[in-house]
């Protein structure tokens, strides 16, 4: 049986249309960088950028080429920290959350 709409695809609509769905998103992304799954972290948060604001926009915002910031997230690409949570602030404000670190006993 094949589907009628791609995963991707399916993804960007959840996202627009679900902001509960997009704040989960980002907030799981942030949480595999931080437990060291980052090729996942960066696979989210490039699905969350596509799916929302995009990356001409915060290229645009940000004084920064979309194809360097596409680079970025793709799976070779190594984002420097200070590159990627510039992104990370950029996203949250659009969003109008703001992310935390809460140290938790194992």
């Amino acid at each position: 049986m094949a589907l009628t709409t791609s995963f991707n695809e399916t993804v960007r609509m959840k996202l627009q249309e679900n902001p509960g769905f997009r704040r989960a998103l980002l907030k799981e992304a942030m949480s595999c960088m931080i437990s060291g799954e980052v090729e996942v972290g960066k696979s989210l948060l490039r699905k969350y950028i596509n799916g929302t604001v995009g990356f001409i926009k915060i290229g645009e915002d940000l004084g920064r080429s979309p194809k360097v910031l596409m680079r970025m997230f793709s799976a070779k690409g190594n984002p420097q920290a200070r590159n990627l949570f510039e992104i990370v602030a950029y996203l949250q404000k659009i969003e109008g959350r703001r992310l935390e670190v809460v140290d938790r006993a194992a």
